[in-house]
């Protein structure tokens, strides 16, 4: 489940493609429908997508190189490249949602989430299924912890 693949051993069928899109779309609306549910910005489509778009573009980038690499032993390509890129464009999306008025700054946790439904979708592509599933499930137990004790922490202090 958590083993290591070289480029050799990655090579999946379109339907494999088609279950990493699908699941990496169910995760990041179960992530959006956690902030939805807070009334917290960016929603439960913004991470869908995000989420999906991230699988996309890195299955993309893998298996182009896959298909280059079989028309020419002279062709050279990374195939993660594609992949981190994909951060600068999360860390622009995730700028869109923080907002400062004074010295309050919201959309921090929104921004962040953002940049983690990306990288599920990115680890989902690259055949992480396990390692992506225990990151969703850990960070949304977390938060919920988080949310309790900043809720209890809040009650002591109007107290």
């Amino acid at each position: 489940m958590f083993e290591i693949l070289t480029a050799n051993e990655y090579v999946t069928s379109y339907g494999e493609m088609l279950v990493q899109i699908i699941g990496s779309a169910v995760l990041g609306f179960l992530i959006g429908w956690d902030r939805y549910s807070k009334s917290k910005p960016a929603g439960i489509k913004t991470y869908m997508y995000v989420c999906a778009s991230c699988c996309l573009i890195t299955l993309v980038s893998i298996h182009s190189v896959m298909h280059f690499a079989e028309i020419s032993d002279n062709i050279m390509m990374d195939p993660m490249r594609l992949a981190a890129q994909i951060v600068s464009g999360l860390g622009f999306i995730g700028a869109g949602v923080i907002l400062k008025d004074g010295f309050n700054v919201t959309g921090l946790t929104s921004a962040a989430m953002i940049f983690f439904v990306g990288g599920v979708g990115i680890g989902i592509a690259a055949g992480f299924y396990g390692l992506s599933i225990i990151a969703v499930i850990t960070t949304v137990i977390l938060a919920r912890v988080g949310n309790y004790i900043e809720d209890r922490m809040d009650a002591k202090e109007e107290k």
